[in-house]
Formats: structure tokens, C-alpha cells, sequence
């Protein structure tokens, strides 16, 4: 093959490389159909733990059955006699669905948190005073926080756990089989178990400033 044919050949997989990228950056997020849409509330709490809902120009790319949008988890919610109050989005994008989808009797908080990662002091803080404030504001109900991040299950199971064990004085292992029960899926990452297991707890200083 000639230096010109390897030339023609190599910038056509590049463009091939970059449509499929566009295309998987544009499309459903990566394995979000591997996992059940809602969990439930988690006993003892107002959390409940779900995957980010999408959009109508992502669910348009899938099955009726498949879809989930902002109107589906409310649904979901009602139908276990639940009220949501709350969304906290921990997604580190905004492609998914627009603030403005969100009905207008829900407050919604956007904790942009990086995946694979431990999140950061800063952001745990953040988490906590959002739940803090939320819960302290509406004492006389019993609307839910809902967390989600793509798939419910990692940055979702960690913060909310974290919150169990530095805030409401639960231990590791039971932090996280309440998680696991509620959500039908476990913490995948094992830096995100071995934190909540053996690292100490992060401050909770701050976390009733208004």
C-alpha cells in the first residue's frame, strides 16, 4: 500500500472514530438500559435514588417500554404512594433533559460531580446542605429527595450514603444494604465502597448555613 493510500485510509477511520463518538456522546447514556429506572424510598429517609431521566430526543432512539422521562419518575413515584419534593442532579452534563422540563412544584438542585471519582469535600458539602436545607424547610410534609446521577447507583449511592454515615451516625455496611435494597442495584465502584468503609467521616461543618 502506498504512503498515499495509508494516508486516505488512516484519516477515514479518524472520521469513522469521530462520528461513533459523536454519535455515543449524543445518544443514550452507556449501559442506562442495564439498569431499573426507580428504586424506592429508603426506609428511614427522604431519599429515593433513580437514573437520569431523558429527554424526548434520546427516548425518541428507543422502545416505548425503554423510555423514561421526568413524567415517567413522577409517575413511578405516586405509584408507591410517594410525593417527590426535590431532584438533586449530580450529572456532569446537562444533555440529558433541560430544567425546564422539571414541573414547576419541584425544586431542583445540580450538584455537577465527576464520575469514577471520590467526590470532593467541597462537593459532599454541597450534597449535605442541599438535603439539610430541603429537609429543614419542609418538616410539615413528607416529600421525597430524589437523587440520580446517570445510572442511580454510583455517585448517587455514594453521596447518599455518605450523608447516612456522617450525618445520620449509620455505620458503613448498613448505609450501604439500605442503598442496595432501595435502589435494586449495588455501588459498582469499589473506591466509592472502600471510602464509605474505611475513610474517615467528611465534616458536616457548614452544612446548616442558609
Amino acid at each position: 500500500m502506498s504512503a498515499g493510500n495509508r494516508t486516505l485510509q488512516g484519516a477515514a477511520m479518524s472520521q469513522q472514530q469521530q462520528r461513533k463518538k459523536k454519535k455515543k456522546k449524543e445518544g443514550v447514556p452507556d449501559r442506562w438500559l442495564d439498569y431499573c429506572p426507580v428504586g424506592s424510598r429508603i426506609p428511614g429517609t427522604r431519599f429515593i435514588p433513580f437514573k437520569v431521566p431523558l429527554k424526548d430526543a434520546l427516548n425518541s432512539q428507543l422502545p416505548v417500554s425503554q423510555s423514561f422521562n421526568l413524567r415517567d419518575l413522577v409517575d413511578s413515584v405516586r405509584r408507591q404512594n410517594q410525593e417527590l419534593g426535590l431532584i438533586i442532579d449530580l450529572t456532569f452534563t446537562t444533555r440529558y433533559y433541560s430544567v425546564s422540563d422539571i414541573p414547576e412544584n419541584f425544586a431542583y438542585i445540580k450538584i455537577p460531580t465527576e464520575g469514577h471519582r471520590i467526590p470532593n469535600d467541597k462537593t459532599i458539602l454541597s450534597f449535605k446542605h442541599a438535603v439539610w436545607h430541603f429537609l429543614r424547610q419542609n418538616q410539615d410534609n413528607n416529600r421525597l429527595i430524589g437523587v440520580h446521577c446517570t445510572h442511580g447507583l454510583n455517585r448517587t449511592g455514594y453521596l447518599i450514603c455518605r450523608y447516612l454515615i456522617d450525618v445520620d451516625g449509620l455505620d458503613a455496611a448498613t448505609a450501604l444494604e439500605l442503598f442496595t435494597s432501595s435502589r435494586g442495584h449495588h455501588i459498582e465502584r469499589k473506591n466509592y465502597i472502600r471510602d464509605l468503609q474505611c475513610a474517615a467521616k467528611r465534616s458536616n461543618k457548614g452544612i446548616d448555613e442558609l
